[in-house]
């Protein structure tokens, strides 16, 4: 035990934020994480200029400490740290990036006695190609491969790797783990995922459709399948996942077969700044007729459509929502839009099933907004789906449960934990390599 204490000494020890891999070696982890009480899995989820983070309970899903640093390399970066239910916010002068953002949570996480629980870490990276199906441990070569997939996620990829190689930097000593947005739907059959390009762009270019939010269909449908009382294996879903980001996944025996986006986050619905689904040749007329640029055509498809397109106003539901309450038809309109796609994907995917058992809603949206999911259902009752209004209204702001009339198909909202995934991934991973 006197050798153990002296290891745990040197990990508070962090000042320089300078470790050795001679500090401690793998045995030396497994010794500390035999004797801890709650060992937990940091996650790690890195944007191109935030960076959110979450301190798990594997088991649990019970959070010691999350938060956010966010508007990084700007002069508005900060940091927040929410324990215990309280909330703390840090101004930083600048520059304050991501490396400097891992060296405040990791002081924070030192000062509230938290860093010697610390079992790995679990990092969210968005696109794994058709490589990755499954958690990762991050070696040299996976960190390659990330960066090579950027050319697939050039707004992600890059962003999650810098997030890597942060935490390396200053957790030297943990093993790091990569959970794979598109991994949930690498079980898609090749006629769902397959673009009607030639054949060959796929066979040397990966031009093919990969889904994303894979986590959250996941964690959501094991959560429906557990309301069922029903084997996961056996269970037929349609998910929902709203937010400024949207996708529609057909889920059967518990895998996914076909996932509203595709090649990148681009297609699918009208979601909160991106167009969805449009008819390609809108970008050839836009650059042939209307002078628009590459680069212009590409920040409009993806910053200045959707509802914020549409609306005029923003691409904030709950600020549009208002809007239509005082009269505004832009508002009216963009909602109409939104919810008519998403009801018209919803449909479409009957073709994937020869059963459902239940639609779930999940995401900010999906979660909270009874408008949205009323008027959605209010267009499925060919599917027969009905809300109940009551139901509807109360079941918001993380609360779980059925929304559907007595005489409906089943209808859940079923708020998503894509830390919990990421922190329940990447101990499995661990405990299946013996680390």
């Amino acid at each position: 035990m006197k050798i153990l204490s002296k290891n745990l000494i040197k990990l508070r020890d962090i000042k320089t934020f300078k470790f050795k891999k001679a500090m401690i070696n793998y045995q030396h982890v497994e010794i500390v994480n035999h004797f801890m009480k709650k060992p937990l899995i940091l996650v790690i989820n890195c944007g191109s200029s935030s960076l959110k983070f979450s301190l798990m309970d594997p088991k649990t899903g019970e959070e010691s400490l999350n938060g956010i640093a966010q508007c990084l390399l700007s002069d508005n970066a900060n940091i927040s740290f929410k324990v215990n239910g309280e909330k703390q916010v840090l101004a930083l002068l600048p520059p304050f990036d991501h490396n400097t953002a891992i060296v405040e949570l990791v002081n924070f996480i030192t000062k509230n006695n938290l860093f010697e629980q610390i079992t790995a870490i679990g990092h969210r990276v968005v696109h794994g190609g058709e490589k990755y199906h499954q958690p990762t441990l991050i070696t040299p070569q996976v960190k390659n491969e990330i960066a090579k997939l950027a050319k697939l996620a050039p707004l992600h990829n890059p962003a999650n790797l810098v997030g890597i190689e942060a935490t390396e930097k200053v957790f030297s000593h943990l093993l790091q783990v990569a959970i794979f947005d598109t991994a949930f739907h690498q079980t898609m059959p090749e006629k769902a995922y397959i673009y009607g390009l030639p054949y060959n762009l796929y066979q040397e270019h990966g031009i093919r459709r990969y889904g994303f939010h894979g986590t959250s269909h996941y964690f959501v449908t094991q959560r429906a399948s557990s309301l069922l009382q029903k084997p996961l294996e056996q269970c037929n879903f349609i998910s929902a996942h709203l937010g400024n980001g949207c996708s529609i996944s057909a889920i059967v025996n518990g895998k996914s077969v076909d996932t509203s986006l595709g090649f990148t986050p681009l297609e699918g619905v009208v979601m909160g700044t991106r167009s969805g689904d449009i008819d390609p040749s809108i970008i050839f007329y836009l650059v042939e007729q209307l002078g628009y640029s590459l680069d212009q055509v590409n920040t409009l498809l993806n910053k200045e459509s959707g509802l914020l397109g549409i609306s005029g106003i923003s691409n904030d539901c709950r600020t549009i929502e208002e809007q239509l309450l005082a009269g505004n038809k832009r508002a009216k309109l963009a909602i109409d839009v939104f919810c008519y796609r998403i009801a018209k994907k919803i449909a479409s995917f009957s073709a994937s099933l020869d059963n459902l058992d239940g639609l779930i809603f999940t995401g900010g949206i999906g979660e909270n907004s009874n408008t949205i999911r009323s008027l959605i259902l209010n267009q499925l009752s060919l599917l027969g789906f009905k809300a109940n209004e009551q139901l509807n209204e109360e079941i918001r702001f993380g609360k779980q449960g059925n929304i559907n009339d007595t005489t409906s198909r089943p209808c859940w909202v079923i708020p998503t934990n894509e830390e919990w995934v990421i922190a329940e991934q990447t101990q499995h991973l661990l405990i299946n390599k013996g680390m």
